[in-house]
């Protein structure tokens, strides 16, 4: 309260005090303001001629006149002009109106303005270079319909008239003392009106000079009321020491008591509102402006009060806080001596005790021998040393772990089996495993921990496949992702000895989940780093082998844990990634990625529905065509996994949704399924017009109104219309989603048809490839470059690693040998330079399964004879003509049935591969397995 007080009285009102220009002089001729502030005749100052005129002090008998009373002379004598100026106060008859927005000034007192007018500013400047520095400050009327709060920012916009007719038309004619950048200071000297207006920017008005009524000095009623308004000052007084300084300042600088000066005073140090300070100013009546200050101070004697009130409560509040402190510590000092109480060790060693004692016969007598030794250390030890602190958190580490504690699982397969179907669609093989998994738990009549490692593209649902298998199983679960780990202490913990130390992260987990025995997800196990703190995988090995977890040894504990009721699940895009040691101990499941009919499902049974409550909408609002889904799948979304899907389908929604929110406020469903468009077939009345209404049901109940439109039932059938409206005002068309529109929702299409040639051309053979993001067709291209006698070489492009330059070396050694066996007269290898190309040259290229494919492009090139169309194909080819065996057959598949391609080619070898793949993947596709080229070669180029 103080300090609002205080920035508000040093805002709006300050006295001459900044002035330099004293003299000493004896003791102020206010007595009994003097007494009101317990001074004893000590010297004080007081400006030399005080910026006020004669009729402050008036003379009763004629105020109008510029002639001076004795009183007014006397008063003239020791408070005249601050700085000596060539014009005098009363010859300003034509001023600069200075709007002010916060308070009025006050004649004698002083206010600091900051100006951001440029050609006011310009003015004010000029007129204090002329040594006539005079002004009008002149208060700022509020707006109609506004509080006032906006006056400050509106002010800089005024100009000319409209200024003009704002301002109010008493004012104070302001000496201009000081002017440094846009803040200029004045000092107010007596009371003005404004007549006229003379020139608009600035704005410049002709004024009037205002002196008070004349007044009886002897009055007794004045007198009474003057004093009333001293004697509350001095209450206020009391109680704010701020205020006490405004006064003594006022003092200083005024020289006789006058009771307008009493009044003027009263009302600037208050903290009324700008309008009643304007009130005061305006009142040229000296007892009816008394009155009106004494308000105000009476005002301030209450809000004293109340401050005063305030902060006798608080400090009550806060010393009997204190004294409960100071009485508690003595109650703690005395128990302490008489032995009823114990000191904060023997409260941390109850506190551990009372941890362990639910679980002591669970917890490993090695690990109770180690909590008893370091509970013994713990009250040997100063409570201000480190020491204690790494002893109490290593206490607090070991006894907040649950040592033999385990969730109760569930070992129902068919309700294990409802669950991974409801949260995932297909992956028959990993749910089949987990099911296993379940099974010999519930044979056994306890489960074991194991490791299992999902590997596929991004966005396949390898983690949520975690959260689903922890909640079949009913274990906790906890995830932490190892992508990037490079510190070997964030698996095995630091030593106790480091500042800062903690445990690992299997530690951590086993206090965060509260069982000994939950799933653990350790995600992207095939992105561990390796830095200068050591080898991440190589620490993961004691983590996850079966024979050794089961005594796994925290750096930071530094006693066995058993892991072996662990669960574990790895993820990993690129199984080749993780170090063989590492991924010996895993059980790896390979998750291929998603075919159009699968993620048709997914898009359809879980991804449509959890994006649609996320936004907010509701199934009857929206309908999202199955050729919507197929082409937004086939021209977007090609990906292995759904992630993107998903973010297609969000996009949508978005979109849905703002159209939803732009058609209507509230917006509701019909429950029929009726579409209504909404707010375009409005009458002009408010209503509703019969046209905006579809539907069978709406229209009966038109044509019902139009048949009882009778006058007699008039007013009914306008009540009925307007209900009817409302009703309709809260149905939305619903929003369809076809493939017609589908591009106002997504965008134009990522992907076209992969398929570059619909019959490929002499020299040109689609490939298959397998890459991290699944799998997809690869085109092998070769072109004759130039012929010569001896010129048979091969040139190679498109970013080939070194796996595919030497499969590129050997197809050529091997289309050779079949071309000289087949035409031993065509003699196009021996004279020929060829070009080998792999488009995408941008994209790096390598792995072992484009043999076949470059051979038969080489071959196709020299016979000039395209090979078969709707053909693909995939295999190592050695020297003596051998396919050898690869790798992503299902990815392959996957990648030849979205480029429509009939008949594949895969190794002999990779038969079991394909035979396990689902029906839905095989489906319509004629594969043909060959262990040898000439097999290929029959298959290719047969007519």
């Amino acid at each position: 309260m103080l300090k609002a007080l205080s920035a508000r009285c040093s805002s709006h009102v300050a006295f001459g005090a900044h002035v330099r220009r004293y003299v000493p002089v004896g003791e102020p001729a206010s007595p009994l303001l003097r007494r009101i502030l317990g001074q004893n005749k000590r010297s004080l100052y007081i400006i030399r001629r005080f910026c006020s005129d004669s009729n402050d002090g008036s003379d009763p008998d004629d105020a109008s006149t510029p002639v001076k009373s004795g009183d007014d002379a006397a008063e003239s004598k020791s408070s005249s002009a601050i700085v000596p100026t060539l014009v005098r106060p009363e010859d300003c008859l034509t001023v600069v109106a200075l709007p002010l927005s916060h308070r009025p000034l006050f004649p004698g007192f002083y206010m600091p303005v900051y100006v951001k007018d440029p050609k006011l500013l310009a003015a004010l400047i000029e007129s204090r270079k002329r040594q006539a520095p005079y002004t009008g400050a002149f208060l700022l009327k509020d707006e109609e319909g506004t509080d006032g709060s906006d006056s400050e920012k509106n002010i800089y916009n005024l100009k000319g008239k409209d200024l003009f007719n704002r301002l109010h038309e008493i004012g104070t004619l302001a000496q201009i003392t000081s002017i440094q950048g846009d803040q200029v200071v004045l000092i107010g000297h007596r009371r003005l009106r404004i007549t006229e207006m003379v020139s608009e920017d600035p704005l410049t008005v002709k004024v009037d000079h205002l002196k008070e009524i004349p007044y009886d000095k002897d009055d007794d009623i004045l007198k009474a009321t003057s004093f009333e308004v001293i004697s509350t000052l001095r209450d206020v007084l009391k109680t704010s020491p701020l205020w006490r300084d405004h006064a003594q300042t006022y003092i200083q600088h005024v020289g006789d008591f006058t009771y307008p000066r009493v009044a003027d005073f009263g009302a600037a140090i208050s903290g009324a509102n700008k309008q009643q300070c304007q009130q005061v100013l305006e009142e040229l009546d000296v007892h009816k402006r008394l009155k009106l200050t004494l308000e105000l101070v009476k005002k301030e004697m209450e809000i004293s009060k109340i401050q005063e009130s305030i902060a006798k409560a608080i400090e009550e509040k806060i010393s009997g806080e204190q004294r409960r402190y100071l009485l508690n510590e003595q109650l703690k000092a005395i128990k302490k001596e008489l032995g009823l109480e114990t000191d904060d060790k023997t409260a941390l060693s109850a506190k551990f005790r009372e941890r362990l004692d639910p679980k002591k016969e669970k917890i490993p007598a090695h690990v109770l021998q180690v909590i008893e030794e370091e509970l013994t250390k713990l009250q040997l030890l100063e409570a201000s040393s480190s020491e204690f602190n790494v002893t109490r958190n290593y206490l607090d580490w070991l006894t907040a772990l649950p040592w033999g504690e385990y969730s109760d699982e569930n070992f129902d397969v068919l309700r294990a089996q409802e669950i991974l179907d409801e949260d995932h669609y297909g992956l028959t093989d990993v749910k089949e495993r987990i099911l296993e998994f379940i099974a010999v738990g519930k044979l056994r009549g306890t489960s074991q921990g194991k490791i299992v490692c999902l590997s596929g593209p991004p966005g396949v649902g390898k983690t949520s496949i975690g959260r689903s298998i922890a909640r079949a199983l009913n274990r906790k679960f906890y995830r932490f992702s190892v992508g990037g780990l490079s510190d070997v202490a964030e698996i095995k913990g630091h030593r106790r000895t480091y500042i800062g130390a903690m445990p690992g992260k299997m530690v951590q987990c086993l206090k965060s989940v509260g069982t000994a025995n939950p799933l653990v997800l350790i995600d992207e196990i095939d992105k561990l780093g390796r830095g200068h703190a050591g080898d991440p995988a190589s620490a993961m090995l004691e983590l996850l082998d079966p024979e050794q977890n089961a005594n796994f040894l925290d750096h930071y504990l530094d006693v066995p844990i058993d892991l072996s009721k662990v669960l574990f699940v790895c993820t990993a895009n690129v199984v080749e990634m993780i170090p063989n040691p590492l991924l010996d101990r895993m059980e790896v499941i390979s998750i291929a990625g998603y075919i159009t009919d699968e993620k048709m499902h997914i898009a359809r049974d879980y991804l449509e529905k959890a994006t649609r409550e996320a936004c907010g909408i509701k199934s009857e609002q929206v309908e999202v065509t199955d050729p919507a889904l197929l082409a937004l799948i086939e021209n977007y979304c090609r990906e292995a996994g759904v992630r993107n899907l998903q973010k297609q389908i969000e996009k949508i929604y978005r979109k849905i949704a703002l159209q939803l929110v732009r058609q209507g406020g509230n917006m509701e469903p019909l429950n029929d399924g009726t579409q209504v468009q909404l707010g375009e077939d409005k009458a002009e009345s408010g209503s509703l017009s019969n046209e905006a209404v579809v539907g069978a049901e709406t229209s009966e109940k038109a044509v019902e109104a139009e048949i009882v439109d009778s006058p007699a039932n008039q007013d009914d059938t306008l009540e009925a219309e307007k209900k009817e409206a409302s009703k309709a005002a809260k149905k939305v068309e619903k929003v369809l989603v076809d493939s017609s529109n589908l591009l106002d929702f997504v965008g134009k299409p990522v992907f076209h048809a992969e398929r570059i040639y619909e019959r490929t051309p002499v020299g040109v053979v689609m490939g298959l490839a397998w890459t991290a993001m699944g799998g997809s067709t690869l085109y092998i291209e070769t072109s004759q470059v130039e012929q010569g006698e001896g010129k048979g070489t091969l040139n190679l492009t498109g970013q080939l690693g070194d796996v595919m330059k030497e499969s590129a070396q050997i197809a050529h050694t091997v289309a050779r040998a079949i071309m000289l066996e087949k035409d031993p007269e065509n003699q196009f290898f021996t004279n020929t330079k060829i070009h080998l190309h792999v488009p995408a040259g941008a994209t790096p290229k390598d792995g072992p399964s484009a043999g076949c494919t470059m051979i038969t492009s080489l071959l196709s090139l020299a016979m000039n004879k395209p090979v078969k169309k709707d053909l693909a194909m995939t295999g190592e080819v050695t020297l003596t003509r051998k396919i050898l065996p690869i790798g992503g057959v299902k990815e392959k598949t996957i990648a030849a049935r979205r480029s429509q391609v009939k008949s594949i080619v895969f190794p002999a070898a990779n038969r079991r591969d394909f035979d396990e793949l689902a029906a839905n993947v095989k489906e319509g596709l004629d594969v043909h397995f060959v262990d040898d080229y000439s097999q290929i070669y029959d298959l290719a180029f047969d007519d």
